[in-house]
């Protein structure tokens, strides 16, 4: 029996023996990437995002109370300056007993006793940055039939105690006190 062209080539195939086969099958399938990401990766990665959240939130309600706290301060500096200035360029009338004396619209025509123009409108609202403005317990003097107002106090407590702010801040000639409470009863100096 000889080989002729005819003949077909036999091998003498192996199961058993896969070892090259197994190798390069192994090999395709360590080097292919996975298309996205598994569940157990997004949930970790979930559960890290909402503890970052968890130790944020509250950070941010401190950040903008110590923001309201320091804008309270400052409008009510600007307020004593307005007061100063008022009393400067209105004798007769002495300090101002409301906001609005203090504010007024600058396009309204010329300064006035009850519209002095020197405060901007946010502050003469009453309202700024959770904070409730008032000019309270001026004393008045008559003067030749005219009052003349001598001392006065401002007041700036939070619109919601604990959210807002947490302290209440009263002004007048001699600085800047405050109440730890939250009200108007300020006998502490602000440092």
């Amino acid at each position: 029996m000889g080989r002729g062209l005819s003949a077909p080539l036999k091998r003498n195939w192996n199961p058993m023996n896969r070892k090259n086969w197994n190798l390069s099958t192994r090999r395709v399938n360590r080097n292919r990437q996975p298309n996205g990401f598994t569940l157990m990766e997004l949930l970790i990665v979930m559960a890290i995002i909402l503890i970052l959240m968890l130790l944020a939130i509250p950070t941010v309600g401190a950040l903008r109370k110590n923001g309201n706290r320091l804008s309270a301060i400052k409008s009510i500096q600007a307020i004593q300056t307005a007061e100063s200035m008022y009393a400067q360029n209105y004798p007769a009338n002495g300090y101002a007993c409301s906001l609005s004396a203090l504010g007024g619209d600058t396009g309204a025509g010329a300064p006035s006793a009850t519209a002095a123009q020197f405060l901007k409108a946010d502050i003469t609202s009453g309202f700024k940055d959770g904070y409730v403005f008032a000019i309270t317990n001026c004393t008045k003097v008559n003067v030749g039939g005219t009052d003349r107002i001598t001392s006065y106090t401002i007041t700036a407590v939070p619109q919601t105690i604990g959210k807002t702010g947490d302290s209440g801040y009263c002004g007048d000639d001699n600085g800047i006190k405050y109440d730890p409470t939250g009200g108007t009863n300020c006998t502490q100096m602000l440092q």
